[in-house]
């Protein structure tokens, strides 16, 4: 968990760190309205980077998962996601930048130049 106490800052980001979670297009909602320089919130854009590396990843494993035709083998595949994103959201919503357990760190190298 990242400790970050620019209150300003999380209830500026606030909105655009929730729509992110929505799925691709609020990933992109959220990119948009965050790239004005002068709205720009380092909280959003933190949780800009963890719900598009969730949503993308998801989207890549899941089209070869899905080929598997047993609920053995994709059921924790997308349990796994939704507890990830589960966990993303709450923490936009309760203001706190805690990266996705496993993967959040390398999301926020990847995608440092959002």
């Amino acid at each position: 968990m990242t400790n970050y106490n620019n209150i300003s800052d999380i209830e500026k980001g606030k909105t655009n760190a929730i729509i992110s979670y929505l799925h691709i297009i609020g990933c992109i909602i959220a990119m948009v309205m965050n790239s004005d320089a002068e709205k720009k919130s380092a909280f959003a854009s933190f949780h800009i980077r963890q719900s598009l590396g969730l949503t993308l990843l998801s989207m890549l494993l899941g089209s070869t998962i899905s080929n598997f035709d047993s609920w053995l083998v994709t059921g924790p595949f997308y349990l796994f996601f939704f507890v990830l994103w589960t966990y993303g959201i709450i923490g936009a919503i309760q203001g706190k930048m805690n990266a996705v357990p496993l993967l959040g760190p390398f999301f926020q190298k990847l995608f440092k130049g959002l």
